[in-house]
């Protein structure tokens, strides 16, 4: 047996267990060992049917017989139900809402059952509902024997596995144990230094196998996980590092202009910056100054003034002439996510930069557009792509704004000393390199994000830029008042509505879904949808005005039209998918409903409520919930009482792990690494031990199986999106 064996040359592998493998991407021994436990459980202990009671969970070996799938008499709900037998008697087994169940195990085959015992209301009779099956080769000797393993080699702790159709938590771990009592970890090396191991009380990769697989005790599951953790991050950092090294030795644009240069610009803007925006531009400036190419994350709360600080150090930029030049200037790309926003994004640089003798353009797959126009001096007109593209490589475009159509092969720059990326996490790694690799000198880099990001897993992820926080909100911006709102309150929040809208107001009211679910299929997500609840709205409750729908299956020309409309105040309601969850500015709507809150995360939420936070009015957000349970409830209410997007951020790392954060796989990082994203100091070691080898020696030369280990890595693809 070696790593790379394939799983079906050592087990007997059934048609469902294949489909089950392949949704769990397990191909191969090594990826059977890499299969951790989601959590840790006490062994069911194994009985006979004859002493079974109700309300305990067991495990009970015997014969299956009589499986059917079928309906309940009076509630007509789908179910399985089968017989199962030992030397003692008999009990019935019942799988609701599960009537395939019954179809996947022969009649009369030896099974493990394992689950809680219920008794009918009517006689009293035991049986298992819902239980897990297993078919098994033999019966364990003796009643009451641990499970997983024979006298002597028990367990205290039993691993629970993620699974899939097919393929139970039983199944792993004796598979798993097969593996390991064969000699394939005695061909393992591990890949971090032996030092490194040491110095941090880590196991080697060996004994923290065996130790997350069937840990004798509870700490021996932590050590190991706490390896695991510890590795993955480690060689991110790794990767992070290299990757920035490589950067810096890159040469750029050398742009002298200081903060006195930019300060009419920034007295042009309606509002005063706050303390953290001026150190963000001075931080920006320090770096146009060193000649190398500057790598910034700029992460702000929704409303903290991102979109000014971008200008303003762009105004440095489209000031500043090329090198040995008198005439000209250095060039700015802006790249978002959506053309909604790109289009917002254009609109506001005209206003920020009219008063300048430059051209300011947009390219998006629905066409392009430049400022000034020769037809009408202070608007913008529409032209033709290949016209945008010839202006752009000939320098004639000081600022180029777009959505990913920016990194297309067919768009060149003179003089791009600028590389402006909003929602940097909307942006493949790849999209990003493509964007700045367009010029023989690399230009400097903010990427921006509102998303909130607690400070280990920005460190992990972003471990190859240097980090800005805007913690502030601009001076005159009221807190916006949130209530979660159960289903009785519902009628109270439509009047609070209207009330705003008699004066004037606007309203987004934000759906889960496009269209109403189709009953038909089984798993269909019951929750509101913006086409139905549109119509609701305008005949049941707000007849009186008007109401625009908008969600993501539009055209981009018609969610233009329904934007502007309701930017006009045209649209007196919006009611949207979360597609307008970035960046969308309206300053008169005041008023955001969510529905079906309990199915966003926290940070989307949040990302969400930003919407209503763009102005100096005060502003509401009504968070709808279907669930009246405890811990919806209190989980909502975080939107409450934290005080801003990072504490919220915190939250969910801490209570429901790092999913909120755009998803684990977002962000390209297994959940057992997500845990250690909760340890600062653990972060902070595996970076500091990736920078110290790096300056050792910049190639890893000296650690041959870090720079496999690395070049493995990359060639499966792993990504921080």
């Amino acid at each position: 047996m070696q790593l790379e064996t394939p799983i079906e040359t050592i087990f007997r592998i059934s048609e469902p267990q294949q489909k089950a493998f392949k949704k769990l991407r397990i191909k191969t021994v090594e990826d059977l060992l890499y299969h951790f436990p989601s959590r840790y459980g006490d062994v069911a202990e194994v009985r006979t049917i004859e002493s079974l009671q109700t309300g305990e969970a067991v495990v009970v070996f015997g014969r299956i017989s009589k499986l059917k799938a079928t309906k309940g008499f009076r509630s007509k709900i789908p179910m399985g139900t089968a017989e199962l037998r030992d030397g003692s008697g008999k009990i019935q087994i019942v799988w609701f809402n599960q009537p395939y169940l019954a179809k996947m195990t022969p009649e009369d085959a030896l099974v493990r059952v394992e689950g809680k015992l219920s008794a009918r209301k009517k006689n009293g009779e035991l049986y298992f509902s819902n239980p897990k099956i297993e078919k098994v080769e033999s019966v364990p000797h003796g009643v009451g024997e641990s499970l997983f393993g024979k006298e002597g080699e028990t367990h205290h702790l039993h691993p629970v596995y993620p699974e899939s159709r097919g393929v139970t938590s039983n199944w792993f771990f004796h598979a798993i144990q097969k593996v390991i009592g064969s000699s394939v970890l005695d061909s393992l090396i591990d890949p971090i230094p032996h030092d490194i191991l040491e110095k941090y009380h880590l196991p080697s990769l060996k004994t923290a196998l065996i130790w997350i697989h069937a840990p004798q005790k509870a700490g021996d599951a932590i050590a190991a996980r706490k390896r695991f953790a510890f590795e993955e991050v480690f060689f991110i950092q790794l990767e992070k590092q290299k990757e920035r090294k490589s950067w810096q030795q890159e040469k750029s644009f050398t742009i002298e202009k200081g903060e006195e240069h930019i300060e009419t610009f920034v007295k042009r803007f309606p509002f005063s910056f706050t303390n953290a925006q001026n150190r963000a531009i001075r931080g920006i400036l320090e770096d146009f100054r060193k000649g190398v190419p500057m790598a910034r994350l700029l992460e702000g709360d929704v409303g903290s003034g991102k979109t000014a600080v971008a200008a303003s150090t762009a105004y440095a930029v489209v000031t500043s002439h090329p090198k040995g030049q008198d005439f000209g200037t250095l060039q700015v790309a802006y790249m978002a996510p959506t053309e909604i926003l790109a289009t917002q994004h254009f609109e506001s640089f005209i206003e920020y930069f009219k008063h300048l003798p430059i051209s300011i353009a947009l390219i998006t797959g629905s066409g392009c557009r430049k400022f000034p126009s020769k037809v009408n001096p202070l608007g913008w007109t529409s032209i033709s792509r290949s016209q945008l593209l010839k202006w752009t490589a000939n320098g004639e475009i000081a600022i180029l704004l777009g959505t990913h159509t920016l990194i297309q092969k067919s768009v060149k720059f003179k003089h791009l000393a600028y590389a402006i990326i909003d929602e940097q996490h909307r942006f493949g790694v790849n999209q990003r390199k493509a964007l700045i690799h367009k010029e023989l000198r690399m230009p400097h880099l903010l990427s921006m994000t509102a998303t909130p990001i607690p400070r280990t897993l920005a460190l992990t992820i972003y471990g190859d830029l240097d980090l800005t926080l805007l913690y502030e909100q601009p001076a005159g911006r009221k807190p916006i008042i949130t209530d979660v709102v159960l289903p009785t309150g519902r009628d109270e929040v439509y009047e609070k509505i209207r009330k705003e809208l008699q004066i004037g107001r606007q309203a987004y009211i934000i759906t889960p879904r496009i269209d109403e679910p189709d009953p038909d299929k089984e798993f269909a997500m019951l929750a509101k949808s913006a086409k139905a609840e549109a119509k609701r709205l305008k005949e049941k409750v707000f007849p009186e005005y008007e109401i625009g729908v908008m969600h993501s299956k539009l055209k981009p020309g018609d969610k233009e039209e329904v934007m502007n409309a309701f930017k006009r105040g045209k649209i007196d309601i919006l009611v949207s998918t979360s597609v307008v969850e970035v960046g969308v500015n309206v300053p008169n709507a005041t008023v955001i409903v969510i529905e079906g809150a309990e199915r966003f995360g926290l940070s989307q939420l949040h990302q969400l409520r930003g919407r209503v936070l763009r102005s100096s009015h005060q502003a509401y957000c009504y968070v709808f919930t279907e669930s009246a349970g405890a811990k919806t409830v209190e989980r909502l209410k975080a939107l409450k009482t934290a005080k801003n997007g990072f504490e919220l951020a915190e939250y969910d790392l801490k209570f429901r792990g790092a999913g909120e954060l755009s998803g684990a796989s977002q962000w390209g990082v297994s959940d057992v690494a997500m845990e250690a994203l909760q340890n600062l100091k653990m972060v902070e070691a595996a970076r500091t031990e990736a920078k110290r080898l790096l300056e050792e020696d910049s190639s890893l030369s000296k650690y041959p199986l870090l720079q496999s280990h690395l070049a493995s890595r990359k060639k499966e693809g792993i990504h921080f999106e």
